[in-house]
This record gives structure tokens, C-alpha cells and sequence, in this order.
């Protein structure tokens, strides 16, 4: 009995130390996979982000307004190449832009000799008698009569301040993260070059970034609209961003900071550009200093001084090489532009003139 219970109490202390190797080998032959699947969790994660990264901290460039949470790996061998692509780029896009414009005119013309006729005259009383018998929302009415009484400028503005409040709000939708920085932040070493510089001057990561660009976009929107037509403006200013971020890639690819960029601020500069080539002694103010007042052209000077001294001294709180880019770009076109490339748009409107009436012919024989 003794005997058999040391065998059995030998026998339960050996199963003890059996099972205790053998838990310890088990978890030793676990350690290498645990390892392996965080290794291998690793590469697909890479591979699922598309090589998104944090950014390197030394030798970027960009602005601190643009978001840091999803940066693209930087591919610094194909900005030179690049640069020249997104220079046919802009001076593609502007042309159209300015094509486009003319376009918008000849059809608001034709649209307008429509209505000053007999004919388009009953049409339209006609149709005002229908619309008072059907009775119509007040608020529908509201908005109609509201849009009609503003001025060409603004009636660019609102536009194009719906769209910049679109993209912001789209921003804040984690999910739209990425997409938002591929295609709405202005990058040389960015795999898509050419489209993000139009699209990355309707995109703000940050609301005050967001407030203060739309609040002066409004500020001059209605003078340089009564001046340019909101035709012209809108070809102008979509110019203006685009040469700036062309501008900023320059920079960029100059000092080999590559980095993502984003807001409205360029297309603005080139705005205040234009504005100081036609009004150079109209009185400025900062909102938030009541008595400080100067002209369009020393404000303009100080603006493209401080963006100056900005690319000198490297700060990145604002993309300074597309400010100066958007700003010399209007002070361009101010002095050039309404003369050698608005004034020359009658040959385009001849041939969509042309165009139209074989078309509206072939329309009314079929």
C-alpha cells in the first residue's frame, strides 16, 4: 500500500513535471509565430496604407495648416520630371479656364437678347402668370429674388465658398482621410501631381485657416467682380490658384521640401494682386485692429514682404511661395491680362457662335 502510493504520488508529481515542460515548450514554440504575425501584421498594414507614413522632420517643406496624419512616401527621383508636367498642367487648365469663360459669356449674351426680344418678352410674362397661379414656396421666391440683386462678385463667391465648406466637412469624416489627402493636397513628390493643384485651393483642414480665407475672398469679391465681370473673375481667380501651387513647386523641388500644401490662399493673393493694379490707393483695415488703416498697395507690399522673409527664414505656418506666386500672378494679369488675353476672346467666341447656329439649324430641320 505504501509502496503503491509513492508509485502513485511519484507518478502524479512526474505527470506534474511533464505537463509543466510541456506547457513551456509550448509556449517557446509560440513565441517565434507570435513574432512572425507581428512582423507579418506590419507588412500588410504597409501595404494596406499604400506607403502612407508620419513625415520625416527634417528637410520638409509644406505649411502646418495641412493635416499630418496620413503623408504619402515622398518620391523626390521623379519631381524634377514632374515639375514640367505640372507646368503644361497650369498653363492647360488656364487656357481652359479662360476658354470656358468666354463660353459662360456668349451664352448669358445670347440668353439675355433672348429675353429683350418680343418674343422672349411674352414668354417670359407667361411664364411669371403661371408661376403666381401655381403659387410658390415664399422661400423658394426669397432665394430667386436674392441671388438676382447680388453683384457678379458675389454671385462667384457663394459658389465657390459652398464648395470650400463641402471639402471641409469632408475632412472631418475620418474615413475620407486619405482620399482627402490624395487628391486635395498640393505635393511635388505626390504620385497624383496635376489635379490636386486646382482641387488643394478649395481644400482647409483647419476652420480658422477655413474663416479667414473666405472672409476676405468676400471682402474683395465685389470690386474686382464690378471690374472683371463674374466670367473673367471666375477664370481668374482658378488661374491664380493653379500658377500658385505651381509656384509652390517650385520651391518645393528648389530646396528638395517636398510637402503637402492646401488652402485658398493663393487664388486670394492673386485677387488682392489685381485689386492693387486698379485701385492702389483704395483705404484697407484689419478687423481685429479698428484703427489701422492703409493702402491696397502697401498692404500688398507688406503681405509679399512677410512671404518673402517666410521663404528666407523657412516658416511654414503658410505656404509663403504660393502667396508670392498667386500675388505676382495677379499683378500680372492686372496689368496684362484684361488687355492681351480676355480682349482677344472674340475669335473663340466667332467659332462657338458658328458652332451653335449649325447646330440649332440641324435641330430644327430634324
Amino acid at each position: 500500500m505504501v509502496t503503491a502510493g509513492t508509485t502513485i504520488y511519484s507518478s502524479g508529481i512526474s505527470m506534474t513535471v511533464l505537463s509543466r515542460l510541456c506547457f513551456l515548450s509550448r509556449q517557446r514554440l509560440q513565441e517565434p509565430s507570435q513574432i512572425q504575425y507581428a512582423v507579418r501584421y506590419r507588412i500588410l498594414n504597409k501595404i494596406q496604407c499604400r506607403n502612407l507614413r508620419q513625415p520625416r522632420l527634417n528637410r520638409r517643406g509644406g505649411m502646418n495648416l495641412a493635416p499630418e496624419s496620413y503623408v504619402e512616401l515622398s518620391n523626390e527621383k521623379s519631381m524634377g520630371p514632374g515639375l514640367l508636367k505640372s507646368f503644361l498642367f497650369s498653363i492647360g487648365f488656364s487656357g481652359c479656364a479662360f476658354v470656358g469663360a468666354t463660353l459662360w459669356q456668349y451664352e448669358n449674351m445670347r440668353s439675355n437678347a433672348k429675353l429683350q426680344s418680343w418674343t422672349g418678352w411674352a414668354k417670359t410674362q407667361w411664364n411669371h402668370v403661371e408661376q403666381w397661379e401655381k403659387k410658390s414656396g415664399d422661400l423658394k421666391k426669397h432665394l430667386k429674388n436674392w441671388w438676382n440683386e447680388l453683384p457678379d462678385g458675389q454671385k462667384v463667391f457663394w459658389p465657390i465658398c459652398i464648395a470650400n465648406l463641402l471639402v471641409f466637412l469632408s475632412w472631418q469624416h475620418p474615413g475620407l482621410q486619405r482620399t482627402m489627402f490624395k487628391y486635395f493636397c498640393a505635393n511635388p513628390a505626390a504620385r497624383i501631381m496635376c489635379w490636386p493643384m486646382v482641387l488643394s485651393t478649395f481644400s482647409h483642414y483647419a476652420i480658422i485657416h477655413f474663416g479667414m480665407n473666405m472672409f476676405v475672398l468676400n471682402t474683395f469679391s465685389s470690386s474686382v467682380g464690378n471690374v472683371l465681370g463674374k466670367e473673367q473673375f471666375l477664370a481668374m481667380y482658378l488661374s491664380a490658384g493653379v500658377m500658385s501651387s505651381f509656384a509652390s513647386y517650385i520651391f518645393k523641388v528648389g530646396m528638395h521640401m517636398p510637402g503637402p500644401s492646401l488652402g485658398a490662399s493663393g487664388a486670394i493673393m492673386g485677387l488682392l494682386g489685381f485689386f492693387c493694379t486698379q485701385f492702389p490707393d483704395a483705404q484697407l483695415g484689419i478687423i481685429f485692429l479698428p484703427g489701422v488703416v492703409f493702402s491696397a498697395k502697401t498692404a500688398l507690399t507688406g503681405v509679399m514682404c512677410m512671404d518673402a522673409c517666410g521663404i528666407a527664414f523657412g516658416w511654414r505656418m503658410f505656404d509663403h511661395a504660393a502667396h508670392l506666386g498667386g500675388a505676382l500672378f495677379g499683378l500680372a494679369y492686372g496689368l496684362w491680362g484684361p488687355r492681351y488675353i480676355w480682349g482677344n476672346r472674340e475669335t473663340v467666341m466667332v467659332k462657338w457662335h458658328q458652332l451653335r447656329t449649325k447646330f440649332d439649324s440641324f435641330r430644327r430641320e430634324k
